[in-house]
């Protein structure tokens, strides 16, 4: 299991941070796991998973 950071998440998924954020208020995007006061990241196979999902969407 890998953990990354916001950079890799918006990267990976081509969405802006702010989109992120978005989603996520409306539980339509992974939370991140608190590594500290301030820092957060993903786990890398829920973010892989969520555009998987994506993709068997689009019909």
């Amino acid at each position: 299991m890998r953990l990354i950071r916001l950079k890799e998440v918006l990267r990976l998924t081509g969405l802006s941070r702010s989109t992120i954020y978005n989603r996520m208020s409306k539980d339509h995007f992974p939370k991140p796991v608190k590594l500290g006061e301030r820092m957060v990241a993903w786990v890398e196979s829920e973010i892989e998973d969520w555009i998987e999902e994506l993709i068997q969407q689009r019909g």
